[in-house]
């Protein structure tokens, strides 16, 4: 009796299952299928994931540099004195915050405070504080001004190796354009190694600029540029404008020579200008470039080189062709001049020289050529 039950039951369930097989695609058939609207919105939720990623990162990093970057007010006149058609004129600028020898300062651009007594310049911080500087140092030649400042809780940036930085990589601007604190904005580097730019009354001698899109305007100048990494990578100078905002040209000093400045300024109360000792020849054309073999006219050609100097000393000659210092690519004899005058003193620099059909590596420490700090 058991037997035939259980015999049932089988039975039972096996049509069971061969019904629920039979129908179950009629079943799915029925289901509702999204409508094209409906599952475009479906893949925009499912693909905007990697973007929402990498937009928190960038609030993550302004978060993370705003209690570095300052809003600089500067008092100054212009013109030689009130009394014969001077004027008293209000300059706004940024500046980021940096630590030296167990001291707090502010970097930021000679232009943004120059003319400028210390008690006419103030310093707005992120927490509302404002400071004024105990001291300042200004080098005209390359822009680069330093302010020593006294508070505690200062929050110095961090610093990156601007010698590392690509084109293409991507970049946040922090500043205070047209006085509006605290703004930022975002592109990439566009170049590096800009020079003999046109840059209005400044008139630097020594540039080496890296160019960014990222949106530079009037009050921006002496902020930092930053990588994705929080960063300071530059100091942000000036833009080549035909409207005097922002036409997606902005200059920026590398961090490693505006902190090469700045260093030296705090340390010794001058700039000492880089010597290397070498006549460079000005009529290294593509043709002679051709005759020694290389593809183009990159770098530039010894013409001669002074006795017990750092090139003396390193080893090279006349008709030497020097396509790299430091790690940078020489563009010609100009650029040479600039990369050589806003490097590092006391330390071993690389050199990539180009001889007899062959690229080889020289290492030297370049001399001091003094230049008073104004």
């Amino acid at each position: 009796m058991n037997a035939r039950k259980s015999g049932n039951r089988l039975a039972v369930l096996a049509l069971l299952l061969l019904c629920g097989g039979l129908v179950s695609p009629a079943f799915a058939q029925e289901q509702p299928v999204p409508s094209p609207r409906e599952q475009l919105r479906q893949d925009i939720l499912s693909e905007v994931a990697a973007i929402e990623v990498h937009g928190n990162l960038l609030k993550k990093v302004c978060r993370y540099v705003r209690p570095s970057v300052v809003h600089i007010e500067a008092r100054k006149k212009e013109g030689e004195s009130l009394a014969y058609g001077g004027s008293i004129v209000d300059e706004a600028g940024s500046g980021v915050i940096i630590h030296h020898h167990d001291k707090d300062y502010v970097l930021t651009n000679r232009h943004v405070i120059s003319q400028a007594a210390n008690q006419d310049i103030k310093i707005h911080l992120d927490d509302g504080r404002i400071l004024r500087p105990t001291q300042v140092w200004t080098d005209r030649e390359t822009d680069v001004a330093v302010m020593a400042v006294e508070a505690e809780r200062l929050i110095p940036a961090q610093v990156a190796d601007s010698s590392a930085v690509e084109i293409g990589e991507f970049v946040l601007a922090v500043g205070s354009p047209f006085g509006l604190s605290q703004s930022v904005t975002y592109g990439i580097i566009s170049a590096k190694g800009r020079r003999d730019l046109q840059l209005g009354r400044q008139g630097l001698k020594f540039q080496n600029f890296m160019q960014t899109d990222a949106a530079i305007n009037p009050g921006n100048s002496g902020g930092p540029l930053l990588n994705m990494r929080g960063e300071v990578i530059g100091i942000n100078t000036a833009i080549a404008s035909n409207s005097g905002g922002n036409d997606g040209i902005g200059f920026t000093i590398p961090i490693n020579s505006a902190l090469n400045i700045a260093c030296q300024m705090i340390d010794d109360g001058k700039v000492s200008r880089a010597f290397l000792g070498v006549v460079l020849d000005s009529q290294y054309d593509s043709k002679a470039a051709e005759k020694l073999g290389l593809p183009m006219a990159k770098g530039t050609r010894v013409n001669g080189v002074t006795e017990d100097s750092p090139a003396d000393a390193a080893g090279i000659l006349v008709g030497d062709v020097i396509v790299r210092f430091n790690n940078q690519d020489i563009e010609d004899d100009s650029h040479l001049v600039n990369v050589v005058s806003l490097s590092p003193l006391h330390v071993k620099l690389p050199v990539d020289l180009y001889r007899e059909g062959k690229l080889m590596v020289v290492e030297l420490e370049l001399a001091v050529r003094d230049a008073s700090v104004k």
